[in-house]
C-alpha cells in the first residue's frame, strides 16, 4: 500500500534528525536518490550517461539545494550540467558542490529568459527544483516567465525528460491544487513518502510516475493523509468463497435503479454486481425497466414491491432515476433508512437525507458533488470541485457523515473520519455513458460481501468506519483495471460500459492468483439476511 503524507507531516517527521544535526545527511540522501533516479530514467530511455546535459531549475531554499547537489552528482558521472538560479540566492552548500563538480551556474534574468527556456527545452534532461513542500502559491515573477516559457518551449521538443525534485513547482503538496504555471514532470523523485497532493487531481495530472525515495525519517511519520491500494493490497482484499458458501452467503445485493428515460442504468448496475461475484442480485423498479433487467440479466430476480420485502445485505440505489421517479427515489430512502450498507448514485444524492452514516457510499461526479455541497450550504462550483478534489470530497464526507468516493482520473474515497484512499488504476476510455453504473454495481456486491473485518489487517492505524472506504476504494480498483483490460484487449481502443463488466472476471482471477508474503485470501462474510 502506498501511504502519502501532507507536507507538513513530512517536515514534522525531520525535526528530531535536525535537531541532532543531521541536515545535511538528509539533504544528501534526498539528492543521492534523485540523481540516481536520473540515471536510471535515462538508461530507460537508452540514453547516454557521459555527455547527457542536464539543465536544473533552483530556488533558494532546500528544495534547490537538493537539486543541486543531485547535479553535482550528475556532474561527476560526465554530464554536461547547467543550474538556473531562479532566486537572488542559492543554498550555499548546494551551490559550491555543483561548481565544484564543473557545473555551470546562469543566472536567470529578463534578457537571458528565452535563451535558457531554449535552452532547457533541448536538454536531455531538467529537473524542477524550484519549489518545495513549503511553498504556498505557485511561481511568481521571473520564474514564473521561464516556466510558461519552458512549457510552451518543449512543445516542440519531446527527446528529453522532467524530473521533480519532491514535487513539481506550482503543486500543494497537501492538497493537490494548482497555481500555474507548472513544468510537468515525466517522474516525480518525492522524499521520505508520496506527498498527497501528488495522488489527487490536479496535481497528479503534473506529477507523473511517483518515485519515494527513503531518506531515514519514515519511522517518525504519523497517520497517513491518504492511502492508495496496490496489487497486494486488492489481492487479500478480494472477496474469496468458502468451500461450503452458498448464494445467501456469499451476498444478495438489492438494487433499486433505472427508469423509463434510463432503463440501460438498471442493466449495466446489475451487470456490474453479477461480475464482482455476489450470490444474488434482487432488482426493484418499473415493470418495464424489470422486463429489460430479465432479458439482459436472467440470473437477477426482479420485483416491483417494497424494500422492506426483500432479504437483501446491501443496497444500491440511484443510477438512472431523475427527479420525477418519485417511487424509485422512495425506495432509495427506505434503503438509506433500512440500515444496511448503500452505494448512492447519481439520481438518489439529491434525495436523501442531509446527514448520513459511513455505512452510506455516495459516487458523484465533479458536478453532483458541487450540487451536493451547494445544497449543504458550501458555495463551490463544478470547477472549483475539480480544482481542489481531495478538499472538496473531505469536505462532503465532513458534511454529510457519509463514505464519499469522488468519480475522476484519479477516484477518491473520503471517510467521514478523514481516512482518505486515492486510485488511478483506469484509463481515459473509461470516461463513457454507464461506466459509473458499472461501478455502483461493483461496490454494491463489494458492500454485499464485506465482512466487519475488512481493512483492518492493511491499515491498523485506521478508523473502523474506515473499512466502508476501503471496499469503495477496491471497488474503483477494479472497476478501473477492468476498462483498462478491455481497451487494452482493443489495442487501446474505445470501450463501452458493458465492456467493462465483461472484462472484470478476468481482471479479478488475475489480480486473485498474486501471491505474496502476508497476503491470505480470506472468506467470505456476510450480515445474516434480514
Amino acid at each position: 500500500m502506498i501511504s502519502a503524507y501532507t507536507g507538513t507531516q513530512v517536515r514534522e517527521a525531520e525535526e528530531p534528525l535536525l535537531a541532532a544535526g543531521l541536515g545535511d545527511v538528509l539533504m544528501q540522501r534526498a539528492a543521492h536518490g534523485l540523481a540516481n533516479t536520473v540515471v536510471l530514467e535515462l538508461k530507460a530511455r537508452n540514453r547516454r550517461i557521459y555527455g547527457a546535459s542536464v539543465v536544473v531549475l533552483t530556488g533558494k531554499g532546500n528544495n534547490g539545494g537538493d537539486g543541486l547537489y543531485a547535479a553535482a552528482f550528475l556532474a561527476a558521472r560526465g554530464m554536461r550540467t547547467t543550474a538556473v538560479l531562479t532566486a537572488d540566492s542559492a543554498h550555499p552548500g548546494g551551490l559550491a558542490a555543483f561548481e565544484r563538480a564543473g557545473g555551470r551556474v546562469r543566472h536567470l534574468s529578463a534578457d537571458a529568459l528565452a535563451g535558457l527556456a531554449s535552452e532547457a527545452a533541448r536538454a536531455d534532461v531538467v529537473i524542477d527544483a524550484v519549489l518545495g513542500t513549503g511553498a504556498k502559491g505557485g511561481l511568481r515573477g521571473s520564474a514564473a516567465s521561464l516556466v510558461g516559457a519552458l512549457v510552451d518551449a518543449r512543445a516542440g521538443h519531446t527527446a528529453g525528460f522532467v524530473v521533480a525534485c519532491d514535487l513539481p513547482s506550482g503543486v500543494d503538496a497537501d492538497t493537490g491544487e494548482v497555481s500555474g504555471p507548472v513544468l510537468p514532470a515525466d517522474v516525480t523523485v518525492s522524499f521520505a513518502a508520496a506527498k498527497a497532493g501528488l495522488l489527487a487531481d490536479p496535481g497528479a495530472d503534473y506529477a507523473g510516475r511517483v518515485q519515494v525515495v527513503p531518506i531515514g525519517i519514515e519511522d517518525h511519520l504519523a497517520r497517513p493523509a491518504l492511502r492508495r491500494l496496490e496489487d497486494a493490497d486488492i489481492a487479500d482484499l478480494l472477496p474469496n468463497p468458502a468451500r461450503r458458501a452458498h448464494k445467501y452467503s456469499r451476498g444478495v445485493l438489492g438494487v433499486v435503479a433505472g427508469s423509463a428515460d434510463y432503463p440501460g442504468a438498471a442493466v449495466l448496475a446489475c451487470r456490474g454486481a453479477l461480475a464482482a461475484g455476489v450470490g444474488m442480485v434482487r432488482y426493484l423498479g418499473p415493470p418495464e425497466v424489470a422486463g429489460l433487467v430479465r432479458q439482459s440479466c436472467p440470473e437477477v430476480v426482479c420485483s416491483t414491491g417494497k424494500v422492506a420485502d426483500n432479504r437483501v445485505q446491501a443496497w444500491l440505489v440511484g443510477s438512472g432515476m431523475g427527479p420525477e421517479d418519485h417511487e424509485q427515489l422512495q425506495r432509495a430512502r427506505d434503503a438509506v433508512e433500512s440500515g444496511l450498507p448503500v452505494v448512492a448514485d447519481a439520481g438518489a444524492l439529491p434525495a436523501l437525507p442531509d446527514v448520513l452514516a459511513p455505512h452510506v457510499v455516495l459516487t458523484p461526479h465533479a458536478g453532483e458533488l458541487a450540487a451536493l455541497l451547494k445544497r449543504l450550504g458550501a458555495d463551490l462550483d463544478r470547477s472549483a470541485v475539480e480544482e481542489g478534489t481531495l478538499g472538496a470530497a473531505r469536505r462532503a464526507a465532513g458534511l454529510t457523515g457519509a463514505t464519499v468516493l469522488l468519480k475522476g482520473a484519479t477516484t477518491l474515497v473520503a471517510a467521514p473520519s478523514g481516512d482518505v484512499f486515492s486510485q488511478a488504476d483506469g484509463t481515459a476510455r473509461l470516461a463513457t455513458a454507464g461506466s459509473g453504473d458499472v461501478l455502483a454495481g461493483i461496490i454494491g456486491a463489494l458492500l454485499a460481501q464485506g465482512g466487519p473485518d475488512v481493512g483492518r489487517p492493511l491499515n491498523p492505524g485506521m478508523e473502523p468506519e474506515g473499512r466502508w472506504a476501503v471496499l469503495a476504494a477496491l471497488g474503483a480498483a477494479m472497476h478501473g483495471r477492468a476498462g483498462r483490460a478491455a481497451s487494452d484487449a482493443c489495442f487501446g481502443g474505445p470501450i463501452a460500459a458493458g465492456g467493462i463488466a465483461d472484462s472484470l472476471p478476468h481482471v479479478w482471477g488475475k489480480v486473485s492468483t498474486l501471491s505474496n508474503s502476508g497476503v491470505r485470501k480470506r472468506n467470505s462474510h456476510t450480515q445474516p439476511l434480514r
